[in-house]
């Protein structure tokens, strides 16, 4: 099979909203009118983001959703997305459940594969995916602001506890680590809930390299710093696969753990109960677990407030 036959079969689409889709030498697009565009893109590299022995339909699923989930930090709608594959050779199976994967995400959150690229070599899947937001309501980095109450929306640590089944350093019963397996190859973007806390959040980012670490690119952004209640994070040790996990195993997880694709967001405490409403109204829970402060820096606080030392870190693909 050909690499034109390859994508006639498995990837081309009618075009819905585009105005000229896949088969052209680009896409063309008109933005909604009053909206500003969103982009963003992410690669994924077997070995490095996913195992050799994941479902390709998770995986199709997966490639999709870490995009989305940066969307859904931005509180942008999805819209369109290009896909570009590096492939070993054209296997039918695996372009099968890939294809299917991806797709059944694209349609539920409406938003269409409108052209891309693919070659021979390793395995590599890189995504450019574009959304929209209403004129000036785009939720970023660089609007914490002190005295904001922190959020997390669903439960974190699943997919780090995956990892370490994985690599052998801690057993798992096997229903435990299907569950958390499944939380790490095919995650949940929040896409819903970011939309909700346009006007609502000051700040945000998705959670793909750790809690600590992706919290501390809103801190560095805002010019601000952070208390996080070591003791308010217990609860979401208490959900999914944590339950069975030693203490600081799961606070490990949790802190630092990565591929979550939850949200962490700041928002004023005047705006508590409409966080709660934009949780509810997703039917996503949100855990406040900490505030913004002028420190310049990120402290660990423990039992009767306080600080703690800190060894946690986030993902690196350098280090």
């Amino acid at each position: 099979m050909g690499e034109f036959d390859l994508i006639e079969r498995y990837f081309k689409r009618p075009a819905q909203r585009a105005d000229v889709g896949i088969g052209d030498d680009c896409a063309v697009w008109t933005p909604r009118p009053g909206h500003q565009l969103a982009f963003s893109a992410d690669m994924l590299v077997e070995g490095r983001h996913f195992l050799t022995t994941v479902n390709p339909k998770f995986l199709g699923h997966k490639s999709l959703a870490v995009n989305l989930s940066d969307l859904a930090a931005c509180g942008a709608s999805p819209q369109a997305f290009l896909l570009s594959l590096s492939l070993p050779r054209a296997d039918e199976a695996w372009l099968s459940g890939f294809s299917e994967g991806l797709f059944q995400l694209s349609e539920l959150h409406g938003c269409e594969l409108i052209g891309g690229d693919t070659t021979q070599g390793p395995l590599n899947i890189a995504i450019t995916v574009m959304g929209d937001t209403p004129q000036g309501q785009s939720i970023l980095r660089s609007g914490a602001r002190v005295g904001d109450d922190l959020y997390v929306s669903g439960h974190l640590g699943d997919a780090r506890l995956a990892l370490e089944a994985f690599r052998g350093k801690v057993s798992l019963p096997q229903a435990v680590f299907d569950m958390a397996r499944r939380r790490m190859e095919c995650p949940t973007p929040r896409v819903a809930l970011g939309q909700a806390l346009r006007g609502i959040a000051n700040a945000m980012a998705d959670i793909s390299d750790g809690l600590l670490g992706d919290l501390g690119h809103i801190l560095k952004a805002s010019h601000v710093g952070a208390e996080i209640d070591t003791l308010a994070v217990t609860p979401l040790m208490q959900t999914g696969t944590l339950w069975s996990c030693p203490h600081d195993l799961a606070l490990t997880c949790v802190l630092s753990g990565g591929d979550d694709y939850e949200l962490v967001f700041s928002a004023s405490p005047l705006a508590a109960a409409q966080v709660q409403l934009a949780a509810q109204s997703t039917r996503t829970p949100v855990t406040r677990i900490g505030r913004v402060t002028d420190s310049q820096r990120l402290v660990l606080l423990g039992v009767e407030g306080l600080p703690i030392t800190s060894s946690f870190e986030s993902f690196d693909h350098f280090a």
